[in-house]
């Protein structure tokens, strides 16, 4: 059995600038959260604010894709803050 604790990184995003930036936090505590339960460590967070989840136009949206090989896991609150 392999006792290496897994990596994450978090992805957090709201589309509209009717929703507010609490929307990230209460996304991030959720994915923190899980990440303790699961015993993973999560090494960077990224966030994309008012940004429409329709392309993958969004800067720490791609930031994160170019340093995929950082962590083992990407962890969102719903696929649909994903995409």
């Amino acid at each position: 059995m392999d006792n290496t604790m897994k990596t994450a990184v978090l992805y957090a995003r709201y589309s509209s600038h009717n929703q507010r930036e609490v929307s990230i936090d209460d996304q991030l505590k959720v994915c923190r959260d899980f990440c303790e339960r699961e015993n993973i460590d999560v090494v960077s967070v990224y966030t994309d604010a008012a940004m429409t989840g329709t392309n993958d136009k969004r800067p720490d949206f791609q930031r994160m894709i170019r340093k995929a090989p950082e962590s083992d896991y990407v962890v969102v609150y719903k696929l649909d803050r994903f995409s």
